[in-house]
């Protein structure tokens, strides 16, 4: 079992002098990196700079070709199922008709055989992560007709579904106007602030066009890691 990483600042991911290859090819070498819970880092560069296959190498797809990588304290590919992975926009092909809640669903229980579960409880939890996201007006809209920003909205809950200890995005503003690449900036960092820095449970609200996430502590757990407390940044609060 992959270890899951305290909230004390052990970092969730862990390079160092890493190297990645494709034959000859050097795409990038001696990374040493650190990425602690709680962090939001961005990484920028030109087409080819090698983005892409950095994601591959932290979902364990890639292998390096130098150096080391952890991932939720161990080999990437072993921490694969606590990651939420919102990949690059791409034809939305057999994915058109799906409703936006069957999407979400998928990211519930697309990873098991067998009939899936009919249950109250997991109609409701996609009920609560479209909520989370703003998409809740479009549940039962098949993706092919939506947008691409409220398409994005959608893919983002489809990686929370599972409350993931890492998430990442491969060009997640690709192809967006400003609107709604503010909007799926400001969804990624709601999740940075939710429930498990907290120590608490949250519920996400929406209240004249803002995103609010509103917590108490549990009364049964013990004494809080924090009081309850509320923070605001660009309409959104945490």
């Amino acid at each position: 079992m992959t270890p899951i990483p305290r909230q004390d600042g052990t970092p969730v991911v862990a390079l160092r002098a890493a190297a990645l290859s494709y034959g000859d090819r050097e795409v990038w070498s001696g990374l040493d990196l650190d990425v602690r819970p709680g962090e939001f880092l961005a990484v920028l560069g030109p087409n080819g700079a090698g983005k892409t296959s950095f994601v591959r190498a932290l979902l364990g797809r890639q292998p390096l070709s130098g150096g080391t990588l952890a991932v939720l304290g161990g080999p990437a590919r072993e921490a694969a199922r606590h990651i939420g992975y919102v990949p690059q926009q791409a034809a939305l092909s057999a994915q058109a008709m799906l409703r936006a809640r069957d999407l979400v669903r998928f990211g519930i229980d697309g990873h098991r055989f067998g009939p899936r579960l009919r249950t109250g409880g997991i109609r409701r939890r996609v009920d609560e992560i479209l909520e989370s996201v703003g998409a809740s007006a479009y549940a039962d809209v098949p993706l092919g007709m939506l947008s691409g920003g409220e398409r994005q909205r959608v893919r983002i809950g489809q990686a929370l579904a599972t409350d993931p200890r890492l998430l990442l995005c491969d060009e997640p503003l690709l192809s967006l106007d400003l609107n709604h690449q503010r909007a799926v900036i400001e969804l990624i960092d709601a999740r940075r602030r939710l429930p498990r820095l907290y120590g608490t449970q949250v519920d996400v609200v929406r209240v004249r066009g803002r995103v609010v996430v509103a917590g108490a502590p549990d009364e049964t757990a013990g004494p809080p890691h924090h009081p309850e407390q509320a923070h605001e940044t660009d309409g959104v609060r945490a």
